[in-house]
């Protein structure tokens, strides 16, 4: 939880700033290329070859609102720095961000995407420190929870072709876990009344990748994977393994519309501590379930998206999704075949550049009513 969820959101933070900065320099052109829950893809466009170097990048501030049922409301604030490697290279960004939400969480941390080497070599670091509170989900009821710590990650890939790449990726993971007020319930165990762990994760990742554009593609897919092995360094874990993949593709039905749909599947191993398990909306981008409502050692799911464009600044979405977890993927359908819906609206932030403010309002089949606040993309 704390790990996969805080990763992608202070991530997302620093890395959209490059799509802020892309979106308002003329100079821009389009190639092809979210604890807390955006789940927007990092940029991959090009600029004019008269501005590369280190020297040669630009500094951009945001401010990005965001909403969604773990943590609830709150601001995000990102300062970033992009620039080229060489003419070839996609854009590298380097980004330090920090968020608060109105149930006292708070973040800080720091993230880059390096391209080199004419897109060779992607080199991608993350740094974080953060106190969150949270609902965890369990058979007694929902428990609320404190958990806060620091986070570092780096992964090194290399492309063996435009379209797809491999690498590895290590993980420092330190938190503490307690109920979020005095007197309530334990986790549950073997945590008890409180948690201290120690855990690195080493693992590989792999991206086959043939959209026409990572912020709005209409067509080609994506296939996004990583497995990685948590070796426990101190506390009440054990070690344990997890892999998940994510397969997107997107097609233009007609001039103005663009379906996306997603697979997902997500397994690890019966002794992952509960941070780190699979669950509908961890690893996929599911919309309709805090992320720790749904928590199990494996899950699958599948989304379907209808994106239309009312006018050039003016979009919307319908959107739906099944999934299911449980233990094993042979008795998935065991605890219920859980799904969501719901309508969002786009603001386009540029003209120039097909970044979108978003809002969405998801119903789930237990007649639970979410909002999410994002920029960019679900998936």
């Amino acid at each position: 939880m704390f790990g996969q969820y805080l990763s992608k959101r202070l991530a997302s933070i620093t890395l959209l700033l490059g799509s802020v900065f892309l979106a308002a320099s003329p100079a821009a052109a389009q190639t092809r290329d979210g604890i807390l829950d955006t789940s927007v893809s990092p940029v991959s466009q090009t600029q004019e070859a008269d501005a590369v170097g280190f020297r040669n990048g630009s500094l951009v501030v945001a401010p990005i609102p965001f909403s969604n049922p773990t943590i609830g409301s709150g601001l995000a604030i990102g300062l970033g720095y992009l620039f080229q490697f060489d003419e070839s290279s996609k854009p590298s960004v380097i980004g330090i961000g920090g968020l608060r939400s109105d149930n006292g969480s708070m973040a800080a941390g720091f993230a880059a995407n390096f391209y080199f080497s004419e897109n060779r070599w992607i080199l991608r670091l993350l740094g974080a420190e953060a106190d969150v509170q949270y609902d965890l989900y369990t058979n007694p009821g929902v428990l609320p929870i404190r958990q806060d710590g620091i986070l570092g990650r780096i992964a090194l890939s290399y492309g063996v072709t435009p379209d797809l790449s491999f690498g590895a990726s290590v993980r420092y993971l330190d938190t503490s876990i307690a109920p979020a007020s005095p007197g309530l319930p334990p986790i549950p165990p073997p945590f008890d009344q409180f948690l201290a762990v120690e855990v690195a994760n080493v693992g590989v990742i792999a991206e086959w990748d043939t959209r026409d554009d990572s912020i709005y593609p209409t067509t080609g897919h994506h296939l996004g994977f990583q497995a990685a092995h948590g070796i426990a360094l101190s506390g009440l874990v054990q070690d344990y393994q997890k892999a998940y993949a994510n397969f997107t593709t997107y097609f233009r039905p007609y001039e103005r519309g663009v379906i996306a749909a997603r697979a997902s599947l997500c397994a690890a191993s019966q002794e992952t501590p509960f941070f780190d398990q699979c669950g509908l909306g961890t690893t996929d981008a599911f919309r309709g379930f805090s992320a720790t409502q749904l928590l199990d050692f494996r899950s699958a799911s599948l989304q379907v998206e209808l994106r239309h464009r009312f006018t050039e600044r003016i979009g919307g979405v319908v959107f739906g999704g099944i999934g299911q977890t449980g233990s094993e993927f042979d008795t998935l359908d065991a605890g219920g075949t859980h799904s969501a819906y719901g309508l969002g609206a786009r603001y386009r932030v540029s003209k120039q550049f097909p970044l979108d403010f978003s809002v969405d309002v998801s119903r789930n089949d237990r007649s639970e009513t979410n909002l999410y606040i994002y920029v960019g993309q679900r998936f």
